[in-house]
Order: structure tokens, then sequence, then C-alpha cells
């Protein structure tokens, strides 16, 4: 009886303390609510709203930056297109290192818009403004690196569609397009050249059409991230602007809602009073450190390669590139990429020896602890890499996601730079505020006081990458 009455004064307790919170946070007299509880219950009704719509449409938002960065370096919808090198003066989300890059703004409210792929070892890509997957191109799309005609149409084409061509519709009028191209022999500028001959017009040019012209960024710093505005009101700024400017995506009906519930409608004025001001910036930080939270602590265990390593799968999704499941899509998924990685493609995500390319993240060290810029870590890569093309590792600030910046200058370990020469069952790689002695080439500076995370590619990867029969090691501290 005892036992008994112990446990029925511990239920009334815990109900009591349960009642007493309740009371706490919402106050009813009568069944109505008080002006303090009505306040407040709106107030937390905004904020939880505004965090998950800061989550779901900042893939949105994010590729805006890079359309913005595009332009700001010069370009112009269907006219200029840029060559981008993947620096650390640039900060562009996990870019990498080993292939000079073509992104081109593309206006499809003036029609379709037609790109010729040579052939040669090209990759390309296209998402919308959405950032959802559009179509491939080149090594990983239709046309297999054999040279082709893609043509993307804009939202709800009913235009007669010509022969010959691989036609996708995208959900925006604006879309980027990414093109990549492996350089021969380790030759940047003959991939210049090469990424040059990709010829991008409009199905039925205007009698003045003068063709693409090309600005090269080279070491020039830019910024094609939304960084600087992911934590504040211009974040929804932002986002209005492709409300505003894009046509609606079905598909984003319910969410759109979720965004007129916080004042954000299209083609009304956004003009939040403090109120709103405050909450949305709250939201803006709290959704952003949660999703970087996401990003490198994450819980779920399918984030893991292999049991005995700590390196994760940077996607977490391989079926199809667009994080849809059978009843669902996976939002944690989505978050957790887009918050790291822009684009989105099933040639990305594959994990089978048809993929185009592979990527596994590294966040923590063999000790399951964070990798620590003040820190030296050797990693060892068993030779050779199952890379049917090339493979590098690259490493990135946590907080801006793009190449580190120190005074080495430099972010990456690239099988087709600087260990062409490897010879040998096994290379070290070093990472740390100063290279081991004679260990220089094969060493990437990093920043004490400071974080850092990494990105192991393997492009053209087989079987072996993925089998468990080949596995990189972890990243050991050296005392």
């Amino acid at each position: 009886m005892r036992v008994h009455l112990k446990w029925s004064l511990a239920c009334v307790i815990a109900a009591a303390s349960m009642s007493s919170v309740t009371a706490q946070e919402y106050t009813f007299k009568g069944g109505y609510p008080t002006p303090e509880t009505a306040q407040k219950a709106y107030d937390d009704a905004d904020l939880a709203r505004a965090i998950e719509a800061y989550k779901f449409f900042f893939p949105t938002v994010s590729i805006l930056g890079t359309w913005t960065g595009n332009i700001n370096a010069g370009t112009r919808p269907n006219e200029v297109m840029l060559i981008l090198h993947g620096m650390p003066e640039q900060v562009v989300f996990t870019p990498n290192s080993d292939t000079p890059y073509a992104g081109g703004n593309i206006d499809l409210s003036h029609g379709p818009m037609v790109v010729e792929m040579p052939p040669g070892p090209l990759m390309a890509v296209v998402n919308d403004l959405n950032q959802r997957y559009v179509m491939d191109m080149g090594i990983p799309g239709p046309d297999k690196g054999k040279g082709g005609k893609h043509l993307i149409l804009p939202p709800g084409y009913k235009g007669t569609i010509p022969a010959g061509y691989h036609a996708v519709a995208a959900t925006t009028d604006r879309v980027l397009l990414l093109v990549r191209v492996i350089p021969p022999k380790g030759d940047e500028a003959a991939g210049v050249a090469l990424l040059k001959t990709v010829k991008i017009h409009p199905l039925n040019p205007s009698p003045d059409w003068r063709g693409i012209a090309w600005v090269d960024q080279g070491t020039k710093p830019g910024d094609f991230s939304p960084v600087s505005w992911e934590r504040k009101l211009d974040y929804w700024k932002q986002l209005k602007n492709v409300i505003d400017n894009d046509p609606p995506y079905e598909a984003y009906r319910m969410e759109y809602g979720r965004l007129a519930t916080l004042g954000i409608e299209k083609d009304k004025p956004f003009e939040p009073d403090a109120r709103m001001t405050r909450i949305l910036e709250k939201a803006a930080q709290m959704a952003n450190d949660q999703m970087r939270v996401q990003s490198f602590a994450d819980r779920r265990a399918d984030r893991v390669v292999w049991p005995d390593r700590h390196w994760e799968w940077a996607v977490l999704r391989p079926e199809n590139g667009t994080f849809d499941l059978p009843a669902y899509k996976d939002l944690d998924a989505r978050s957790k990429w887009f918050y790291q990685a822009q684009i989105e493609s099933p040639a990305m995500f594959r994990r089978d020896a048809g993929a185009g390319s592979l990527y596994w993240l590294g966040v923590r060290d063999a000790n399951n602890a964070f990798l620590d810029g003040g820190k030296t870590y050797k990693l060892s890569v068993p030779l050779p890499v199952p890379a049917n093309l090339f493979w590098s590792i690259t490493v990135y600030d946590p907080e801006t996601r793009s190449e580190i910046v120190t005074k080495q200058d430099k972010a990456a370990l690239r099988s087709m730079f600087e260990l062409k020469s490897l010879t040998g069952s096994t290379v070290d790689l070093y990472f740390g505020p100063k290279a081991p002695a004679g260990h220089e080439g094969q060493w990437v500076q990093t920043i004490p006081g400071k974080g850092w995370f990494t990105y192991f590619r393997i492009y053209g990867p087989q079987k072996a990458a993925f089998d468990g029969t080949w596995k990189p090691g972890d990243f050991v501290e050296l005392k």
C-alpha cells in the first residue's frame, strides 16, 4: 500500500506540475483567452510558422543568392555567362576546386532557351529558382557526353517542341545553368576554352541576337550565396522577390499559405510592423541555427557511411535527387543538404557505380570530436581511390559553408593537381595550422579557434566506393 501511495502522490505532483506549466503558458477565464494569452498565442504561432517557412524556402533564397551574385559579377540573363574557378576568395556553398564552372542566369519569360553541349568531358545541370532539379546535360545527362541539344521550357509551356531536343519545363521563369568541365590533363585553360564552346541561345532568337559573351571571375572576390541575408529581415525581403517575380508553383500552395499569415503574398506590399519584424528576425536566426545543428550534429542513424568510421553521407536521400519518397518528402534531408550545398540532381545523389559523383561529409575526428582548426590531423587514404575520373578533399568554413580562407590561399587537395603523381598503397594528407615538415605538398592550412568541415569527392565513383571494400581513414589528431 505504501508503494501504491508513493506512486499516487508522485502522479498528483506531476499532474500539478504540468497544470502549473500549462497555466503559465496560456490563461483562460470562463473558457476564453485573456488579452495577454491571445497575444502570446499569436506570437508563438507566428514564430513557429516563420521558422518552418524559413527552412522550407531556404533553397529558394539560397539559389537567388547565386543568381544575384552572378549579376553582381557582370552577367546578364541570356546574354553574359560567368566562368568561376572555385577559389577561397569567393563565397559559394561547398564548391569544388577541381573543375572550372560556367554559371548562367537564364530567363525563360522571353521563351524557351537552347543549350547545345559539344562532345567532351562536360557535366551540366539546370535548377530553377525553387532550386528544383530540371535536367542534367553532358556526361550525367541523356547525351552521355556525346553532345546534344537541350531545351529549357518555361512553366506551363504549350508550344511545339521541335524534334531532336531533350526538353524539360522549369517551375520558375528564372533558372540557373551550371556547367563543369574536367580539365584535359589538368590543363585549366584548356578546360575553360572547352566551356566556351557550349552554345546557349533562344529557341526563336530575335533578329538582333548577338550570341553569348563570357566573363571570367578569376581570383576576384564575389559572394554567390545568401550568407549576407540569411540571419536578418533581408531573408524575407529576398524571398518576396521570388514570390513576386516568378509564377507560383502549385505543389507549394500550402507553403504560400503559411507565408501569407506572415504578411508575404504575391503582388501585395510586404510591410511588417515592429512586432512582425521582431518575429521574422528571430525566426531567421533560430531556423538558421537549427539548420546548422542538423547539418553538422545530425542525429539520424542513416547519416553514417561505415559503422567503423565517422564519415557521413553529405546527402541523406539517394533515390531521385529531389528528396521525394513514395508517401512524403524528406524535409530533414532536404534542409541538411541545402544548408551546406547548392543544386540538386539525381546524378549527384545516387549510390552506385552509375553515379556521376559522390560526396562524403567529414565533421569529426577519430575520437568523434568536431574538427578543430587549432589542431593538426592526418588522414590516410588508400590507393588507388576508386574513381573513374578524379577525386579530391576540400576544407570549408562551417559559418559560410565556403572554402576556408587562410594565408595559404588553398582549400583543397586534388588528384588532378597536387596529388597527381601519387604512388604506393596509401597517401597521408595533413590538416592544421602549420605543415608537418616534409609534407607541405599534402597539407591544407586551418585556423586556430575555428572549426572546419570537409567534403571527400569522387567523380565517376566505382563499385568499391559503395560496397565497403574501399574507404578512407578517419582524421587522426597528431599530438
